[in-house]
């Protein structure tokens, strides 16, 4: 059986100072293939008892631009187990490859707060399209050790989905403003702020995996984004970084990132000496268990 196929429209939003969609609102591309899948399809339900994500693995393979067409998203079935199961997309625009994803979903009761079990018809549905998916690179786990860059952040009212909670999505939001900051404490002119600025570096994502822990719900009180360099090379990066509740010190995602270095045409160049010593000051621990 062969992929379900959809085409996303892009928003002038999306798009960042660099001129390109932002690396989350892919992420939010993807969310819409998935619902545009589950909608049309037996198992339409699911969406409104509780799936919940379990986590991502995104590969960007080339900037999107803002175009009035669609992007085409193609969507495969993984595994399937007794409560979850797993989704590969292949996300291409104007016939060239952009991002290559997996996601990991959850059949969850909100009302026992424990997943619950895919009914034999249910399931049925899923492993009949489920196909072996795509491979993409092992990225190891972190978890951020006791010295660590700190970010502070208010959740939004508009953070949140139709289950109450904030959504999948904004949890990239969450860390790439935390990365952000990580990289502002760090340098001067280390980011675009504004089309019309000049400078030095360019940063270009070209990995991110996150995986959920915790429910993040909208309060005055802020969370956390503790971010720290897992490894670092000549031109690119991996930083480990947690969504924190400080009054609880619980931890609610995981992620890990990797990030190019470049100029102001985004061609590669050596990491800055800053990031370097960063690297020293806030180590992350590899994880013996994998992101997912």
């Amino acid at each position: 059986m062969g992929p379900h196929r959809v085409r996303v429209p892009l928003r002038w939003v999306d798009l960042d100072a660099q001129g390109h969609a932002n690396n989350a609102a892919l992420v939010d591309y993807l969310q819409e293939a998935r619902v545009d899948w589950l909608l049309t399809g037996p198992n339409a339900h699911l969406l409104g008892n509780g799936i919940i994500v379990v986590g991502h693995q995104v590969e960007y393979t080339g900037p999107i631009f803002f175009t009035p067409e669609p992007l085409d998203v193609e969507l495969h079935v993984g595994d399937v187990g007794a409560a979850r199961f797993s989704v590969g997309y292949r996300v291409h625009q104007g016939g060239q490859l952009v991002a290559r994803a997996r996601t990991v979903l959850c059949n969850y009761d909100f009302t026992t707060g424990r997943p619950t079990r895919l009914t034999d018809e249910e399931r049925a549905w899923f492993e009949a399209r489920s196909v072996a998916l795509e491979p993409l690179r092992e990225v190891p786990a972190h978890a951020v050790g006791p010295h660590h860059h700190t970010h502070a952040f208010q959740v939004r009212w508009s953070d949140l989905d139709a289950y109450g909670h904030a959504n999948n999505t904004r949890f990239f939001d969450y860390v790439a403003e935390a990365r952000i900051a990580f990289k502002n404490l760090l340098m001067d002119n280390s980011i675009r702020s504004n089309p019309h600025d000049e400078v030095e570096h360019a940063w270009m994502v070209a990995r991110q995996d996150l995986r959920y822990i915790g429910q993040v719900t909208h309060r005055l009180e802020p969370y956390e984004v503790r971010t720290g360099v897992a490894a670092i090379g000549r031109t690119s990066m991996t930083l480990g970084a947690e969504v924190v509740d400080p009054l609880t010190e619980q931890v609610m995602s995981r992620s890990t990132t990797i990030l190019v270095h470049g100029d102001a045409t985004g061609r590669p160049q050596p990491l800055p000496d800053a990031l370097h010593r960063a690297a020293d000051v806030w180590p992350t621990t590899p994880t013996r268990r994998p992101l997912l």
